[in-house]
């Protein structure tokens, strides 16, 4: 009876939720990560760095995100299947094969399910015309691919290429890949991204060796060699050495989806040469498009 009467009084320990443990008890190293990550409040706290699982989260090995994990990145991808399967090669045998290249391709890189890395989201001087640049595409016959970028588009690594950028790109001019050996989702056979023109750009003659490339307009209108005016939806077909010199127009900014095949060597390390502001022979290292 002692024992029971002594067990009695003593005093009721505390009940405090998990999720308000004090920074003392948690070992060294968690605390101030933790500490970080709850909000106050009860019923239901949520870390304050999660992401929405649309996008891309942790990428440590145990932990490997796929394309399957991510559908914001796969519906992007399937527009670029649309548009490279369902579009029409204007009669020219040169650009159905290559359309036939790019979706064969893109299937089997969808179809292996490859690694979704996450990529640091940067911006350039000219990604301030990018919300401009998706309104316009959101209004043309490229709704669809335009309303697909927007949603990932917090998860963009906007990039210059070079190694040295020319001064007149440096405010006029980028690029983001989102397929390919440097984009967040991992492909060795293909490159899919977009390029980013502000309006009244010029970007200089130059060729691409040992890569076929084709671009497709998502807004803006623009010209290549002063041949023809592009609007969305255009398609054209660069082939390994073709050279060619962009001008775009003077009043809105222009966006272009790009697909890139080529060998797994020449895809890793591309390599773009300019022809009238270098010597003959002389290249500069690109790792982007134009």
């Amino acid at each position: 009876r002692a024992r029971m009467a002594s067990e009695t009084k003593r005093p009721q320990q505390s009940l405090r939720p998990f999720f308000v443990s004090r920074v003392a008890d948690i070992p060294l190293g968690d605390a101030s990560r933790r500490a970080g990550d709850m909000q106050s409040g009860v019923g239901g706290t949520t870390p304050a760095n999660t992401k929405d699982p649309m996008h891309m989260t942790d990428t440590s090995p145990s932990t490997q995100l796929r394309l399957r994990d991510c559908p914001n990145w796969t519906y992007l991808l399937r527009e670029f299947d649309v548009l490279y399967r369902n579009g029409t090669a204007g009669g020219s045998p040169s650009i159905r094969s290559h359309r036939k290249r790019v979706r064969d391709r893109l299937s089997a890189c969808v179809t292996s399910n490859p690694a979704v890395l996450s990529r640091p989201h940067e911006a350039k001087p000219v990604t301030a015309h990018f919300a401009r640049a998706l309104d316009l595409g959101e209004r043309s016959a490229m709704q669809g691919m335009a309303r697909a970028l927007r949603e990932v588009r917090d998860d963009l690594t906007w990039e210059y290429g070079y190694d040295k950028l020319p001064k007149a790109l440096a405010q006029k001019y980028a690029y983001c890949e989102v397929l390919g050996p440097k984009g967040p989702v991992q492909s060795d056979t293909l490159i899919l991204g977009f390029v980013l023109f502000a309006p009244a750009t010029t970007y200089p003659q130059h060729s691409h060796q040992e890569i076929e490339e084709s671009y497709i307009s998502v807004s803006g209108a623009w010209s290549e060699n002063d041949t023809a005016v592009y609007a969305p939806g255009s398609l054209i077909l660069n082939r390994p050495g073709d050279e060619h010199r962009i001008t775009t127009g003077e009043l809105d900014p222009c966006l272009l989806a790009y697909a890139w095949t080529g060998s797994a060597g020449r895809l890793a390390e591309p390599m773009m040469k300019l022809t009238g502001t270098r010597k003959a022979g002389e290249t500069a290292r690109s790792q982007g498009p134009y």
